[in-house]
């Protein structure tokens, strides 16, 4: 669905407006100049882009679609189905399969021209003998673990494969990932880059693959010939501790159902777990754990919780967060603000999404994909 807001047309899901309890924007231009932003610091290595798990929860489609148009040529992803989401909005990129070759597949990736990503000797042979019986040429990704302990062949094993007779052409590219590059000085680094540069000479010829969005900021060592930004492509912060580079795409904002008065002394939402300590105004925001908001995010009487923009200013939690509701205490705003109908910011340009996570105890990631349905989604820029 298309509407139009100040003569510009945007794309558009969900309930309408006036029926939705919250507001999802995705800012397309920010999620380009992110992607430039990144690709600017890991030149002259091509800038891929990581669009799994429905584009971070910012919509596979409309980000791939918008990145492709940006000039970014290569995504990837972790299944099948999402591999084909890209290709349909993408028919000319290289799109890669993270999560490896499922048994069986070898032939609907060849049908739609994907490049699964071969995390073990197991998914080798079936790749190779799939190619022998069908004489199909489309490239692979070959993962060697060098210290996440999750997908990849060894490095031996690596080596084992290097040394057979057979032709590797097969092979378009060498990838590794980081478990640690969000700590620049923790020792893991320093030792898988080490290890890939190792492995690599074992492959001449083929392009390798180290770096994630914190990865870039290791430098020029951990580029090699493609970096895969994810997760600061969405606006989080890929340097932790640092100021974060990357520009805000995500606005979450929550409908006041309701403003409500609570003597000093009473307890608000389930578990009395928050004690008004004045006499207190509160705002009831139409969303809850349901529509992705962390209930380890709650406010008690003990620990702080998230907080929320009303009229330019914070507002912090009160009580825990419920399925479809939370509450804010607006005692400090004007007698008048806000208003049942009006919206409240959890997610903006002065709280991103590494805050909103803190508050829960989790990481971005988290907050980005577990975005719920139930909002409305505005796509702008």
């Amino acid at each position: 669905m298309t509407e139009r807001h100040s003569g510009r047309a945007i794309e558009t899901s969900g309930p309408p407006e006036s029926e939705a309890g919250g507001m999802v924007s995705i800012d397309l231009s920010a999620l380009v100049a992110n992607w430039r932003e990144l690709g600017s610091r890991a030149a002259p290595a091509e800038c891929a882009a990581v669009v799994k798990a429905d584009g971070y929860g910012c919509g596979i489609a409309p980000v791939s679609a918008a990145l492709a148009t940006a000039g970014c040529k290569t995504f990837f992803v972790a299944d099948l189905a999402e591999a084909r989401s890209v290709r349909r909005v993408v028919p000319a990129a290289a799109v890669y399969v993270l999560n490896g070759l499922a048994p069986g597949t070898a032939a609907a990736l060849a049908e739609a021209d994907l490049r699964p990503v071969l995390g073990s000797l197991s998914e080798l042979a079936e790749w190779e003998e799939f190619r022998a019986g069908t004489g199909w040429r489309g490239g692979a990704a070959l993962h060697v673990d060098t210290g996440m302990n999750r997908l990849g062949l060894a490095p031996e094993q690596a080596a084992e494969v290097a040394g057979r007779n057979a032709p590797k052409a097969d092979i378009v590219l060498l990838m590794s990932h980081f478990a640690c590059a969000e700590e620049p000085s923790h020792p893991l680094n320093a030792r898988q880059m080490a290890e890939f540069r190792e492995v690599r000479a074992l492959f001449p010829g083929v392009p390798g693959s180290l770096a994630n969005s914190s990865g870039i900021f290791l430098g020029p060592d951990a580029h090699h010939d493609l970096v895969r930004p994810g997760v600061g492509l969405y606006g989080a912060n890929p340097t932790p501790g640092h100021l974060n580079l990357m520009r805000a795409v995500v606005r979450l904002e929550a409908r006041v159902v309701q403003v409500r008065e609570v003597p000093a002394g009473e307890t608000v939402g389930y578990g009395a777990s928050w004690t008004a300590q004045r006499a207190t105004r509160l705002a009831i925001l139409a969303v809850g754990y349901a529509d992705g908001l962390p209930r380890a995010a709650s406010a008690s009487d003990t620990k702080p919780g998230a907080e929320a923009i009303i009229a330019g200013r914070r507002c912090p939690l009160a009580g825990g967060i419920s399925m479809d509701l939370l509450a804010v205490d607006v005692t400090d705003l004007p007698e008048d603000i806000p208003r049942r109908g009006d919206f409240a910011a959890l997610l903006d340009e002065e709280i991103g999404v590494d805050e909103l996570a803190s508050h829960a105890g989790t990481i971005a990631y988290e907050i980005l994909t577990r975005l719920g349905r139930r909002y409305r989604r505005v796509y702008v820029g």
